[in-house]
């Protein structure tokens, strides 16, 4: 090759590399930590049939920097489905400090959604993939009596439920197993092998009101009207967590027992499992990196 067209190759990729430099230069990576109410979103993700969390926060965001973002989320909660702990990222190019998007943000969103905080991370960082694990934690009104505050927050069951049989019975779901049984719509990912690394039943005397894990006490192991299923995996398949919660329920009244729990989720037919518990009593506690 003539020596003047490997000049110009030289100088055509040089002009290449610093208009990517420039560009990687301006563009940020933000995360997000969203608590919700989910009552009236028909879930996360964007929807042909109603209101989605995404599209509020992405109409916050586009008000308060001019962009058109694409926010990506830890996970898709359903419709009805509430969040404590979700986390979203998106990419920018504003210059808007994160504690200043924050506020901002916020002031564009409802009551019902709150940004917990916003952090710049590297490039690399990904709601989705970049994700470990996830914590969700189901909650039972176990009372005999209806109480119509809680409608939206948990599910009303009135028949008393043993919850020390429950925790025990569950313990046949930690570790990794193929949660066929579990799944609604099978199939629905490549695989249904999923790994649970935590799994427990117990009462508590309230509703969740803290933001993680650590903001949840515990009551003395037989009081309190309220059971909370707190579960703890590397991934959950379409209404796994809602499908355990409802093959419980009879371990709860006594008619089943931990070794039908096991012969449910070694047979891999949904049909064998338990009903599907209401999205209501579902929250996305805390999602770890």
């Amino acid at each position: 090759m003539d020596s003047w067209l490997v000049a110009l190759a030289h100088l055509l990729v040089s002009l290449v590399l610093m208009f990517v430099e420039k560009d990687s230069a301006l563009t940020r990576n933000l995360r997000m930590t969203l608590a919700y109410d989910g009552t009236r979103y028909v879930g996360w993700q964007v929807q042909a049939n109603g209101l989605s969390v995404q599209t509020v926060v992405t109409k916050a965001i586009k008000q308060t920097s001019g962009e058109d973002v694409n926010v990506l989320s830890a996970g898709r909660t359903d419709s009805g489905v509430h969040a404590l702990g979700q986390v979203a990222s998106f990419r920018t190019e504003s210059r808007i400090p994160p504690e200043g998007f924050r506020k901002a943000i916020q002031n564009f969103l409802p009551d019902d959604i709150q940004l917990r905080d916003v952090s710049e991370v590297g490039l690399d960082f990904h709601a989705t993939f970049s994700a470990k694990s996830k914590r969700y934690r189901y909650v039972i009104h176990n009372s005999r009596v209806f109480n119509p505050f809680y409608r939206h927050y948990a599910w009303h069951y009135h028949a008393v439920l043993d919850s020390r049989a429950m925790h025990e019975a569950a313990q046949e779901l930690v570790g990794t197993y193929d949660f066929r049984s579990f799944e609604s719509k099978w199939p629905n990912k490549a695989t249904s092998v999923r790994t649970i690394m935590e799994l427990t039943v117990k009462r508590q005397r309230f509703l969740p009101n803290g933001f993680s894990a650590a903001e949840t006490p515990t009551s003395p192991e037989d009081a309190g009207d309220f059971i909370w299923v707190e579960i703890v995996g590397d991934g959950f398949l379409y209404n796994m967590v809602r499908t355990i919660v409802g093959t419980l329920i009879p371990v709860g009244r006594g008619i089943y027992n931990g070794a039908e729990v096991r012969r449910i989720r070694d047979v891999q037919r949904r049909p064998e499992a338990g009903d599907t518990a209401p999205a209501h009593g579902l929250y996305m506690v805390e999602v770890y990196y």
